[in-house]
């Protein structure tokens, strides 16, 4: 079976490689891995440390990395820290991440490549984040008796892992020193497969969220614009959302209302459809700083990467795009700040989405009708507001502490 999966995975890299005469994150992939081994060497060459190796899929999956690489150099201040990244989102992004000492593309997947790259970084401790998981570099671990950690994760009945034809990849999954999981259904599911090495921790982002708030960023030009109004502030957001967005914004029971859009995409093609849907009455973030007068613009648009875990501080109530696409972004970052949040109905995967509906703090929306009605009870009813702010508060206070639980484990391992 082994064979048939790293067949399947030198597949996905011909696909990349083809995918890359069209594609720039295609294209970045490949130029990222050009001579990776030897880049690699030559960055590791006067190293005399141990190294920790902590591995994320793209950028949202790293964030969840983040605060387990500070407690892990607290408490083990003699490793340095060796990062790798599957995707060009997270990689372009954080290749300069201060508190890493080696940031590289992990190699593609192969039997080989496990090998060569084990060899040459020689991790003591390995971390994987949430459900990136590479069949053939877990076998190369195991097999080199290096303790490796899965965090964040969550299993559910439909992942190919408890699938009748999913045996060989749940036995896979035994690899890892411990996996440490962010609810009940996924130990149980874990269990079932005799997976013994689990256990509930939750969600390292809790932490991560917590740290930004405590040490949150100034925007004297966001506050220029926002001037004491109420703000819906629109993180993460595709087409659709952008769309719905439109038609709260415009209704004129709402003109006392301004409006920050994040997009996910910040491509000229994006930004200039949004100046298009939204016309004159919206104003680039790059633009401000050159504006006096900010009173006949009531949207803008935030045409950079970076700001949005700190902006949620001016939003009064929060939207979360992707709900109409693969799923919502991070939820989490707004509930850190007490903003309660509404998204589109493409939730189910999260569980931190499904808690703060339940506790009401958050909503889940399908049209125009239904943002409206969850927006205009915020907005207008101050009690129903502060409610669901609290809501948020404290659900984000009782969840954090992952990434002390993951560093006890680690020391009794």
């Amino acid at each position: 079976m082994r064979y048939f999966y790293t067949f399947g995975i030198l597949c996905y890299g011909l696909g990349i490689r083809l995918a890359s005469f069209f594609n720039e994150k295609a294209k970045l992939w490949l130029k990222g891995r050009n001579n990776i081994f030897e880049q690699i060497e030559a960055a590791l060459v006067n190293n005399h440390a141990p190294l920790a190796w902590f591995h994320s899929s793209s950028l949202g999956e790293f964030e969840q990395c983040r605060p387990v690489i500070d407690s892990f150099k607290e408490q083990y201040p003699e490793y340095k820290i060796f990062v790798t990244f599957f995707s060009p989102s997270g990689y372009e992004i954080r290749k300069n991440y201060s508190k890493a000492d080696y940031v590289f593309y992990l190699p593609l997947d192969t039997i080989a490549n496990a090998k060569r790259f084990v060899k040459i970084v020689n991790p003591k401790k390995a971390f994987f984040v949430k459900y990136d998981f590479w069949f053939n570099y877990l076998h190369v671990l195991k097999t080199n008796n290096i303790p490796t950690i899965l965090f964040s994760s969550i299993f559910r009945p439909n992942q190919y892992f408890f699938k009748w034809y999913g045996k060989w990849f749940s036995n896979q999954l035994k690899a890892f020193t411990h996996l440490f999981v962010q609810n009940k259904e996924s130990e149980y599911l874990l269990k079932s497969c005799g997976i013994d090495s689990c256990s509930i921790a939750g969600d390292t982002r809790f932490d991560q969220v917590n740290r930004i708030a405590a040490a949150v960023k100034q925007f004297p030009d966001v506050e220029r614009f926002v001037d004491g109004s109420k703000v819906l502030l629109a993180g993460s957001t595709w087409e659709p959302d952008e769309q719905l967005l439109k038609t709260f914004i415009d209704h004129p029971d709402n003109k006392d209302i301004k409006m920050i859009v994040a997009p996910h995409e910040i491509h000229s093609s994006h930004i200039e459809s949004i100046q298009k849907l939204f016309g004159t009455r919206c104003v680039k973030y790059s633009e401000l700083s050159a504006m006096s007068d900010l009173k006949k613009h009531d949207v803008l648009i935030i045409d950079n990467i970076g700001m949005l875990s700190s902006l949620y501080q001016y939003a009064y109530v929060a939207y979360i795009g992707g709900g109409f696409g693969k799923g919502i972004h991070n939820i989490l970052e707004a509930l850190a700040f007490a903003k309660p949040v509404c998204f589109g109905p493409n939730y189910m995967k999260f569980q931190e989405a499904k808690d703060i509906i339940k506790f009401k703090g958050g909503i889940s929306i399908s049209d125009e009708q239904s943002l409206k009605k969850a927006l205009s009870n915020w907005f207008r009813d101050c009690e129903a507001y502060l409610k669901a702010a609290n809501v948020c508060k404290q659900y984000v206070a009782d969840n954090k502490g992952t990434s002390d639980k993951i560093m006890n484990m680690l020391t009794k391992l």
